[in-house]
């Protein structure tokens, strides 16, 4: 083999950028402990960075500049022959891993600005949270204590307790005996991140609940080996959220409802609705769910609002178009 052979044979150079993303790769995955399917993504969304970037010349991290993060979120949003037009929670999930490797470019010296620090990710459209009536929850919670049996009294007690105290299902179902002062009526819920909050309990939650520890978990605990908590599957173990689900569908069938658009996070969004459609403030919804920031909870009131232009819109004679017709006096 010549001489002439072998330099050909030599892998053509990578581009500084291109280079400094397989950085950046390696720093997440060694460094970071990014999980695999983290990575996957993140390499996925910064190979179209980089073809974007590649089609425009740009070939050293310090040659991109602000215009041209921002006309690479425009394309995401747009689409292009190659590639469907993203939502944007796709094209912001793809913009934070852009940001992510600026940021990481610019401490590690390769560049002397960050071109991404302005461009913000597009700020998903919110949407209104799924509530249901009264008179609906009503009857989800007849139809899941209907025949009394204890799989309906223990069924009637967790459907009561997500709406009467606006619980995660993640916090229901990690209730001991113990987060439970049925005298007093509250609860004690552990939520995300850990933050625990005292929640009032309601009559029909108490009842409901006090009648599920007196005539259905003591069977279910002896087919098991003992634990503490409250909501039990019949196996004597701790119910599951996937359990917790099937409740809740099986209550919704046999009360008529629609079971695609319900969850168990239906009850808590019900739960905060009917509150502030009843006049409750808006911190002390915040506080009952448990809410860092009362903005998050603020969302609820949209569906009061909404409410509101209904009624407003169904009652008020010049709310319409149409104007009543005068009389001559």
């Amino acid at each position: 083999m010549s001489g002439q052979e072998r330099v050909d044979e030599l892998p053509t150079p990578q581009p500084a950028l291109t280079r400094a993303v397989e950085t950046y790769l390696d720093h997440l995955a060694v460094e970071r402990g990014a999980a695999r399917n983290t990575l996957l993504s993140y390499r996925r969304d910064l190979g179209r960075y980089l073809a974007f970037c590649e089609a425009r010349g740009l070939t050293e991290p310090g040659n991109v500049a602000p215009v041209d993060v921002s006309d690479f979120l425009v394309a995401l949003r747009t689409g292009d022959a190659e590639h469907q037009p993203l939502a944007a929670t796709s094209a912001a999930r793809t913009v934070v891993a852009v940001r992510g490797f600026h940021r990481f470019v610019l401490r590690e010296g390769l560049a002397s600005t960050d071109p991404s620090q302005q461009v913000r990710p597009p700020q998903p459209t919110r949407r209104l949270p799924k509530a249901i009536g009264v008179v609906e929850v009503e009857r989800l919670l007849e139809a899941a204590g209907f025949d009394q049996t204890p799989r309906a009294l223990r069924d009637r007690a967790l459907l009561e307790l997500l709406y009467g105290c606006g619980a995660r299902i993640s916090e229901a179902v990690g209730l001991d005996i113990d987060d439970l002062d049925l005298e007093s009526g509250a609860v004690l819920l552990r939520g995300k991140g850990g933050k625990e909050r005292l929640v009032p309990l309601g009559s029909f939650a108490r009842e409901a609940v006090h009648a599920y520890l007196v005539r259905a978990r003591p069977g279910f605990a002896t087919a098991g080996r003992g634990t503490p908590a409250l909501f039990l599957n019949t196996r004597g173990g701790r119910l599951t959220r996937q359990s917790a689900w099937s409740v809740l569908r099986a209550a919704a069938e046999k009360a008529g409802l629609p079971v695609a658009h319900l969850s168990p996070h239906t009850l808590r969004h019900s739960f905060a609705t009917h509150l502030l459609d009843g006049g409750a403030d808006v911190r002390v919804v915040q506080e009952l769910l448990g809410h860092a920031s009362v903005t998050t909870t603020q969302i609820y009131t949209m569906v009061t609002v909404d409410k509101l232009r209904e009624v407003y819109a169904q009652s008020h004679p010049r709310a319409l178009g149409s104007q009543p017709r005068r009389t001559s006096a």
